[in-house]
C-alpha cells in the first residue's frame, strides 16, 4: 500500500489558487482508485500501487492546466511498505 503526500502549485494566474485546489481535491475525490484526505496543506492519497498514484497526479496536473494555468509545481512525497498494513488510518491511531 502506498500512502503520499501531494502538493499541486498552480502558477501563472494571479495570486489566489484556492477555487482550483478545491476542484483538484474534488476530481481526485472521485477517483475510484484512490483515497484522498485533503489538509490545510497539501493532500494525502492512498492507494495501493505506484502506478495508480503517478496515473492520479497526472490527472491532476493535467486538469490545472486544462484550466489556463500555463506552469504547475508539484511535490510529491511517497511512503510505500510492504512489511506492514500502510494506511491513513493506521498511521492517524499512532499519533491521535
Amino acid at each position: 500500500m502506498i500512502i503520499a503526500d501531494v502538493t499541486f502549485y498552480p502558477i501563472g494566474k494571479g495570486v489566489s489558487v484556492g477555487d482550483t485546489i478545491e476542484k483538484v481535491v474534488s476530481r481526485l475525490k472521485n477517483n475510484n482508485s484512490i483515497k484522498c484526505y485533503p489538509n490545510s496543506m497539501a493532500t494525502v492519497i492512498e492507494c495501493n500501487n505506484i502506478d495508480i498514484l503517478m496515473d492520479a497526479v497526472k490527472d491532476a496536473e493535467k486538469f490545472i492546466e486544462n484550466m489556463g494555468f500555463p506552469r504547475v509545481e508539484t511535490i510529491l512525497r511517497i511512503d510505500s511498505r510492504t512489511d506492514v498494513e500502510n494506511s491513513v488510518e493506521r498511521k492517524m491511531k499512532y499519533v491521535s
